[in-house]
């Protein structure tokens, strides 16, 4: 079911205090992730949170998504941690600003509808692959030990590391183990029995604060938050080797798939935000320059990329969020909280955080998403799903990006000659058609999607599909959540043909 947003936040009584309500439940949501995403990021928890209020008070400011919330995202936590890994943490600001820069000039060229043309199954595959390597990486964190150099090397030493446990001799190991078991078993059973009253109240927050609690009370020895006395410390300001960086070669690579990966996660949590709400719609390029402002600064400051991010963006619309307020305010408070309460975060126990991390990373692999797309569309798109996920779990996330995009291209094979799509708009008093001839494929969705998006709200639509020869399944995706999303606003919208058949059954 959708949750309806006043279209005009001035004219929604009690917008503000809808806002300021929501914006204290997003809060309570960020903040643990903030912290965990900085930890797999292989930096400092402070890192996140810096990500977390730039992207809330300033992305927020100039966001193309009023109800989306930006900080740092689970789905670069990976490519990140490779980062430094390979090149330093010094690397990190310099491919920021690159990345950051990258994202506004293609905003300012209005190229954010050909990021949401990229592939759903190789999205998904991308995040299912990034999910099963934050799992095996955090894993290891629950033990109050640090993650190996790979993936695979994750991978194979988890059997060990359980192996490992000694029930008849307790030592730190095992109470790190047991804190991070009880993080994840508090957040998912308070996520399955929390009551009505209490049901924005995250899972995250209960887990976090059950365990820190535990390790007060108890004075137990384990790992934890590490964070400054004086948060000013977390900004790293850029010195003269920071711009000496932006001469090495090597940082371009790096900063293309950075920006690519989040501009791409950003506009597709975007769409799914425009799903939750009647409100105001995204504006796909202001939304990417917004970005592209917020990773410079991110760069700049010495923190974690963002993203736009689905997890704090439909607990912001859940909350009853009417306008970009809640997003600032959001940040206002975790500003606030680390600037005045440092002590309060270096009570949580690192193997709490892992224990979020776990379930984040184990909520990426939607095997629920590749279930749909075989059963709707057939083996291919469900082949690229899996090798993207094991390409990316195997070598790097950018291979695997790579590696999907291009088994996408064989859906075009058939059709190679006659890839062209002309969509002609006919409008009437209170009526329009849409006539679309020849082949829907991805190739040609930036102009299929701007077409449905200009038209206007309240009168009937007729989609007449009869010339169409393909739907790939990225347009029938995009096709599918239109028809479902002016459906529900209440628009009258008649499909012509066979494909208008099929696509209404995507």
């Amino acid at each position: 079911m959708m949750a309806t947003v006043a279209p005009e936040p001035s004219r929604a009584a009690g917008g503000l205090a809808r806002d300021f309500t929501a914006s204290i439940v997003v809060f309570l949501v960020a903040m643990p992730l903030c912290m965990g995403i900085a930890v797999a990021s292989g930096v400092p928890p402070e890192k996140g949170l810096l990500t977390g209020i730039i992207g809330g008070i300033v992305v927020g400011l100039l966001a193309g998504s009023p109800l989306q919330v930006s900080g740092p995202a689970a789905g670069l936590a990976v490519i990140v941690y490779e980062l430094i890994r390979d090149q330093g943490l010094s690397a990190l600001g310099p491919i920021l600003l690159l990345a950051g820069a990258i994202q506004l000039v293609a905003g300012v060229l209005r190229l954010g509808g050909w990021f949401r043309a990229i592939s759903p199954a190789v999205v998904h595959g991308m995040l299912a692959g990034i999910g099963v390597l934050i799992v095996a990486g955090q894993f290891h964190v629950l033990f109050d030990a640090k993650p190996l150099s790979s993936g695979t090397e994750n991978l194979a030493a988890m059997p060990g590391r359980l192996l490992g446990l000694d029930a008849s001799d307790i030592g730190r190991t095992e109470v790190a183990f047991g804190i991070g078991l009880l993080t994840i078993l508090a957040m998912l059973g308070w996520e399955k029995v929390r009551p009505a009253s209490l049901k924005l109240v995250p899972g995250a927050l209960v887990g976090v604060v059950g365990a820190t609690l535990l390790a007060f009370l108890a004075s137990l020895d384990v790992a934890h938050v590490a964070v400054p006395a004086n948060f000013a410390d977390a900004v790293t300001l850029p010195t003269d080797a920071f711009w000496a960086a932006l001469g090495r070669p090597a940082i371009y690579g790096t900063a293309l798939a950075i920006a690519f990966i989040a501009s791409a996660e950003t506009l597709l949590s975007a769409a799914a935000v425009d799903r939750m709400h009647d409100g105001v719609r995204t504006d796909y390029d202001k939304e990417l320059r917004a970005q592209g402002v917020g990773n410079l600064l991110c760069g700049l400051a010495g923190a974690l990329p963002m993203t736009g991010v689905i997890v704090r963006s439909s607990a912001n619309v859940q909350a009853g969020a009417v306008s970009r307020r809640s997003t600032i305010l959001h940040g206002v408070w975790i500003l606030s909280f680390v600037t005045l309460l440092p002590w309060l975060l270096r009570e949580i126990p690192m193997a709490a955080l892992g224990g979020i991390l776990v379930v984040t990373g184990w909520r990426l692999v939607s095997v629920q998403h590749v279930r749909h797309l075989f059963h709707r569309y057939g083996a291919l798109p469900a082949l690229i799903w899996a090798a993207t996920l094991v390409t990316v779990v195997t070598t790097d996330l950018l291979t695997g990006v790579l590696i999907g995009i291009g088994l996408s291209l064989l859906e075009l094979v058939p059709h190679v000659r006659r890839l062209g799509l002309r969509v002609r708009r006919d409008d009437q008093a209170e009526h329009s058609l849409i006539t679309l001839d020849g082949s829907a494929t991805f190739l040609t969705l930036p102009k299929l999607t701007r077409t449905l998006e200009a038209l206007p709200r309240g009168r009937s639509l007729t989609l007449d599909l009869d010339h169409v020869s393909k739907i790939d399944h990225t347009s029938a995706e995009m096709l599918n959540d239109w028809l479902q999303r002016r459906g529900a606003s209440g628009d009258r919208i008649e499909l012509v043909g066979e494909r208008g058949r099929l696509a209404a059954l995507a």
